[in-house]
C-alpha cells in the first residue's frame, strides 16, 4: 500500500530531518519503514519538493531510479538519525558519530556538478532539478551549524526529529495539532480512567 505524504509526515523542519522520519517509532516493537518499497522514495521526492521548496529554493528533487538510490538514501537517513538523535540526548555531536555520516553524505554527493549555497539559490539552480541523494546529503550536513543543533529536538508521542523553530524554543511536539491533541487526548483519556477506577472503589467501600 502506498504511503500518502501528508503535511504532517514532513514536519521535521528540513528535507534530512523528514527523511529521518520514515522510520516510524523508531526504537519500538511497533517500528516500521515507509521506505521498504523504494518506489516510495520517489513519491516522497515529489511531496518534499512541494513542502520542502522554501528550503529547497523551489528547486524539484529528482529521482530516476529509485532502487538504485535507496542504499545511499537509506545510508545517509540512518547516520543522519543516529548523530543527531544522539545529540539531543548527549548535547553535543558525538565524534564517533560523525565518519559515517560524512562518508554517507559524500557518497550522495558523489559525481554531482552542483554549485550550493549562493543567496536566493541555496541549493542550485531551480530551473533544473538536483538528484535527491544530493539534495538530502546538503540538507543534513546544513543541520550541524551551531543554530541548528540548539533546536534539534525529539518528539515525546511519536519520537521524531523535528527542529523547533519557535521564537522562545519551547515547542514540544513536532506537530501539535497530531502529536500533541494525540497526547492531550491520551492524558484525558486516563485522567477519566483513574477517576472513574477510584469513584467504583467508593462505592463498593460504601455498599459494604
Amino acid at each position: 500500500m502506498s504511503v500518502s505524504w501528508t503535511p504532517h509526515r514532513f514536519s521535521g523542519g528540513v528535507l534530512a530531518l523528514d527523511t529521518a522520519n520514515t522510520v516510524v517509532l523508531r526504537g519500538d516493537a511497533r517500528s516500521f519503514d515507509r521506505f521498504a518499497d523504494p518506489a516510495e522514495i520517489a513519491r516522497f521526492a515529489r511531496a518534499a519538493s512541494v513542502h520542502r521548496a522554501a528550503e529547497l529554493g523551489g528547486r524539484r528533487l529528482a529521482v530516476p531510479e529509485p532502487e538504485a538510490i535507496a542504499p545511499v538514501v537509506l545510508d545517509i537517513r540512518e547516520t543522519t538519525d543516529r548523530l543527531f538523535r544522539n545529540a539531543v540526548s548527549a548535547g553535543g555531536v558525538g565524534t564517533a558519530d560523525m565518519p559515517p555520516f560524512l562518508r554517507a553524505c559524500a557518497t550522495g554527493l558523489e559525481d554531482k556538478a552542483e554549485e550550493i549555497g549562493r543567496p536566493g539559490k541555496p541549493f542550485g539552480d531551480p530551473a533544473v532539478p538536483i538528484a535527491f541523494e544530493a539534495a538530502l546529503a546538503v540538507s543534513a550536513l546544513s543541520l550541524l551549524g551551531e543554530g541548528a543543533l540548539a533546536r534539534l529536538r525529539i518528539c515525546p508521542n511519536c519520537n521524531w526529529l523535528f527542529l523547533d523553530r519557535s521564537r522562545n524554543a519551547s515547542r514540544l511536539w513536532c506537530d501539535m495539532a497530531v502529536c500533541g491533541n494525540r497526547r492531550k487526548a491520551s492524558r484525558h483519556y486516563h485522567r477519566r480512567r483513574v477517576a472513574a477506577t477510584r469513584d467504583g472503589t467508593e462505592r463498593e467501600v460504601g455498599n459494604v
